[in-house]
């Protein structure tokens, strides 16, 4: 029988969630695979019911789910030091290289090679979400009425475009009347069989409305401080203050992931606010698509160029640099919010009946609801001009050829990725 896992020192958690920052490609579904694979699988951190009851509660909360997760279980794992180490590794590995491209882009106008990577990048990404999709997919739907839901939840949001939000509040009703047809996941996570045990983990801290008072209060003022200095010292006008603003407030409202939240940062952004027209947009979500990290990241694009085109009293440079800082600090400073506020309430109410049946409907909900995105990725990559006539056989072979290296030859998500980098460079020459 196999020995239960030693608990991680902090250090030893440091250096994964700074691995997996570099790693987290393939969008939510991807990202959530990887660390699904590591922590529940090869290093047996975190039992399989318990992984899912995380990740339930994070797809709950608007915001990047992936980075959320993280966050959630180096929370878990090293409290309060440990959220903050992994939420903060998730995304800075994709900080610095997205700055760097998006630097590049306003200095050329056009990245040539950059786009040959990514063609040949995307057929390796829709491996990944497939594969994705396919463990988690087996280790969610448990039961008919679970198989039925995601195939449901995927017909109405792809078929009928109703709102994931809608979809999400109906499930969770849906399990909690109904929580016979819902198996629960699990009661406290304390076992994932006698063969794979994993680590036995200290209780949760309580949650207390001490504690939560001193999360807003902290969480809070990080989160305004840097917009009321923007706005005190370059105006409320400036492009800094008014992306503080803005991208706060679209913080709250990100429910379903980046691709249903784009649409609607696209529209403000360039029709309302004027940052960048729809061209420099659609080159921001290219850019995003190549680096590890959330893809709502390509947010950071959006303000680097809009302080780029629009710097006020600032030089471009430094008004592109602070736009994206502010712009980034917005979009995922809510995240720690949420999970520290959260999470001790939702670790205290993983035996409640009701509530298991409510989280295991919505993650059958979400997993119709990623297959709906995945779909979308990969008609628009594989037919680029939405027509059945003129596919691009080059990502469709490229794909075919990912997920079989990735089911049956077992390779790496690194190696995957770099191929289908490779692979597009190549045929871009």
């Amino acid at each position: 029988m196999t020995m239960r896992p030693a608990h991680p020192s902090f250090r030893e958690a440091l250096r994964y969630w700074l691995k997996l920052g570099f790693i987290s490609f393939g969008g939510p579904a991807g990202q959530i695979a990887i660390m699904h694979r590591e922590v529940v699988e090869k290093r047996r951190w975190f039992s399989e019911e318990h992984f899912l009851h995380a990740l339930n509660f994070c797809t709950l909360l608007p915001g990047p789910e992936a980075q959320q997760l993280a966050t959630y279980l180096g929370w878990r794992l090293h409290g309060v030091r440990g959220g903050i180490a992994a939420g903060a590794l998730f995304v800075l590995p994709s900080v610095v290289i997205l700055y760097a491209l998006s630097w590049a882009f306003v200095m050329s106008a056009h990245l040539p090679w950059l786009a040959a990577a990514f063609h040949g990048l995307q057929a390796a990404v829709i491996a990944l979400v497939a594969a994705a999709l396919l463990r988690i997919g087996r280790k969610a739907l448990k039961s008919p009425a679970q198989w039925a839901l995601a195939a449901a939840s995927f017909a109405l949001l792809a078929g009928a475009g109703i709102s994931f939000v809608i979809i999400l509040a109906t499930a969770a009703l849906i399990g909690a009347l109904l929580p016979r047809w819902f198996p629960a996941a699990g009661h406290g996570g304390k076992t994932t069989g006698a063969e794979n045990p994993h680590l036995d983990l200290p209780a949760a801290p309580r949650a207390t409305w001490r504690r939560s008072l001193a999360v807003l209060a902290i969480c809070g003022a990080l989160w305004w401080l840097p917009i009321i200095l923007a706005g005190l010292g370059l105006g409320w006008d400036s492009t800094p203050a008014a992306q503080g603003l803005f991208f706060s407030k679209a913080a709250l409202v990100t429910f379903g992931g980046a691709y249903a939240v784009l649409p609607y940062v696209a529209q403000q952004a360039v029709e309302q606010h004027g940052w960048l027209s729809h061209s420099q947009m659609m080159a921001g979500l290219g850019l995003a698509e190549t680096t590890p990290g959330p893809l709502i990241m390509v947010l950071q694009f959006v303000g680097f160029v809009g302080g780029w085109q629009h710097p006020g009293s600032l030089s471009p440079a430094l008004a592109a640099t602070v736009c994206a800082l502010i712009t980034t600090w917005a979009t995922f400073l809510p995240s720690f919010l949420m999970v520290f506020l959260g999470a001790p309430h939702v670790e205290h109410l993983r035996n409640a009946p009701r509530l298991g049946a409510s989280l295991a409907a919505i993650t059958s909900a979400v997993v119709g609801v990623i297959l709906s995105l995945a779909v979308w990725f990969a008609w628009h990559a594989i037919f680029p001009d939405g027509k059945w006539a003129s596919p691009d056989v080059f990502v469709a072979v490229v794909a075919v050829l990912s997920f079989i290296a990735l089911q049956r030859l077992k390779a790496g998500v690194g190696t995957v990725i770099g191929g289908g980098a490779i692979l597009g460079l190549l045929w871009g020459m």
